[in-house]
């Protein structure tokens, strides 16, 4: 056996969906890290693991994003209770509006929250995204808001995310950060992608004057015609298939 294979051996307590599931999330991880997108061992990316129970993976809390692999991440119900055996807890603040999306979306299948600098600045903006870019642009009739009500550590909040998000894929937490909620990890990644460059483009446009105003009807047809949010030309699975070669060639060690 080379040193690589074992990168793509499935522990036997894993079925195959479960597995090629921790995969995919630990890339996704690897590749926010690639990205920029971690802040230190904090936010946090669930997912739903394939299959009758209600159970989902999330960061062990701890580890930096860099270090998540797919052993490693951990598998908790829709109350943050670990399921299983592992060595690390999770974030008490990372299920708390997870769970209640997972629960009560049946199509939420991933969950991500990250605080980049872009999108976090524009959530401090009284007036929210601004709808004046290619990217917003696309965006447009599909964010909602949530009043900034501190840390989120208790449950009550998380339906109160709920309904701030009123059906809507991507939700700005006032005063604290984005949360996005895909029909799959490669979506999600997607619209996340999406919401962090409308936003660095609305930091740099915004510092130097006035900006154009889009005229609504198409803003309508931006957001008819994004590709993020049609299945036909896979809703993003795409470009997270190039992006998880890219963290690839950096260091497969994610995969066991």
């Amino acid at each position: 056996m080379t040193d690589n294979a074992r990168y793509f051996d499935r522990p036997l307590k894993y079925t195959e969906a479960e597995w090629q599931a921790r995969i995919q999330l630990a890339a996704c991880y690897r590749i926010f890290d690639h990205l920029g997108w971690s802040e230190s061992i904090y936010n946090h990316i669930s997912l739903r693991v394939p299959g009758p129970d209600q159970h989902f993976l999330i960061n062990p809390f701890g580890l930096h994003y860099s270090e998540v692999r797919a052993s490693n991440l951990v598998k908790v119900d829709v109350e943050g209770r670990v399921i299983g055996d592992s060595d690390w807890p999770i974030n008490p603040a990372g299920f708390t509006f997870h769970g209640a999306i997972h629960q009560q979306i049946p199509d939420g299948h991933c969950v991500m929250h990250v605080h980049t600098t872009a999108t976090l600045a524009v959530c401090c903006l009284e007036q929210g995204l601004s709808y004046s870019n290619f990217y917003s642009a696309q965006l447009y009739g599909r964010i909602a808001y949530h009043d900034f009500e501190g840390i989120t550590v208790h449950m009550d909040e998380g339906e109160r995310i709920l309904a701030s998000a009123a059906g809507k894929q991507v939700l700005l937490l006032k005063n604290h950060g984005p949360v996005v909620i895909g029909h799959s990890l490669a979506q999600a990644f997607s619209l996340m992608w999406l919401i962090n460059r409308a936003c660095e483009v609305q930091m740099a446009s915004m510092s130097m004057g006035p900006v154009i105003d889009i005229p609504v009807q198409v803003l309508e047809k931006c957001s008819r015609n994004s590709l993020n949010f049609d299945p036909k030309y896979g809703a993003g699975e795409d470009a997270f298939a190039a992006m998880m070669r890219i963290v690839e060639r950096k260091d497969p060690g994610y995969r066991y």
